[in-house]
């Protein structure tokens, strides 16, 4: 099955709460079944969901369920009405391709820019491309940076309505300059596995914590391929999110170490980090276990 040429997606949505709206960005998907949800990821406090989906690659059917999803969400959720303590950059935050088994990364790209153009044109929504689907191989999180994703725009460490700009301060790979209040933007990708691990600090020094998470981080001189960002989590916990970038090179088990070394010295209890999806291979199995059984019921 891992021999097999198979295009993953995860899709990020500014929502949770409302569940009919869920339903509504989760029937759109259905009309393509070629393309699988296999797994669906939900933080209330976050008021933010990830859908990870699985197709063979024929782009088509994948690149078509993620447009219609986007559409839906994009109709049926007003971002000036969003609050939640999880930055994001539009209704739609991020859109991230990987190829799983023999496919390549360029095929991964290829679907990525396709959906770009379709998003930018037919929706209006500005859209910035990062990892392998940029020429440049621009990061998402240096284009977050430029538009000041990290920064609460709320009391209480939270994210209220869209960003405060007029103008985009840079022009995005498709669609217009100018984003929508109630849509605003969408960063589409291309790349290599990426692992997402969340390590809860019971803390209430959001400070303390985001300055433990970016020691954890390459960036921050901590542990090479690592991306992180201190969320609010609750009253009483503050959670380090990460990306592992390359998790052959640094895994869970030396993020979480290192987590609990730093929180230590400021003395901060650390819980038990948990990943947000599946492994490579787990989302494989799930998706040829989920088609043979549509097979099976026909």
């Amino acid at each position: 099955m891992l021999e097999s040429l198979l295009i993953c997606c995860k899709l990020y949505i500014s929502e949770t709460r409302n569940s009919a709206t869920l339903k509504f960005i989760e029937q759109a998907a259905k009309q393509h079944p070629a393309a699988v949800i296999i797994n669906k990821f939900e933080d209330e406090v976050y008021n933010r969901v990830r859908y990870t989906l699985v197709s063979t690659f024929d782009a088509t059917p994948l690149r078509n369920a993620v447009f219609d999803m986007v559409k839906a969400a994009s109709e049926s959720i007003d971002l000036e009405f969003h609050s939640g303590t999880h930055p994001r950059l539009g209704v739609v935050d991020d859109i991230c391709f990987h190829p799983l088994g023999r496919a390549s990364l360029d095929q991964a790209a290829e679907i990525a820019r396709s959906l770009a153009l379709d998003i930018g044109q037919k929706l209006q929504i500005p859209v910035y491309l990062y990892g392998a689907a940029d020429e440049e191989g621009r990061t998402l999180d240096g284009i977050r940076r430029e538009l000041g994703y990290f920064v609460p725009n709320s009391d209480g460490n939270q994210w209220t309505g869209g960003l405060a700009v007029e103008m985009l301060p840079f022009e995005p790979d498709a669609g217009p300059l100018q984003p929508s209040p109630a849509k605003g933007i969408v960063a589409i990708g291309a790349m290599r596995w990426v692992g997402t691990y969340n390590v809860p600090v019971w803390s209430t020094d959001i400070e303390a914590v985001q300055m433990i998470a970016k020691k954890v981080s390459e960036r921050g001189g901590g542990l090479k391929s690592v991306q992180t960002i201190g969320v609010a989590h609750g009253e009483d916990c503050i959670e380090v999110a990460c990306y592992l970038l390359d998790p052959s090179i640094v895994g869970a088990d030396q993020v979480q170490r290192e987590v609990e070394r730093l929180a230590s010295e400021e003395g901060f209890e650390v819980g038990d980090g948990y990943f947000t999806d599946f492994s490579q291979e787990k989302l494989v199995e799930k998706y040829f276990k989920s088609v043979n059984c549509d097979q099976t019921r026909k």
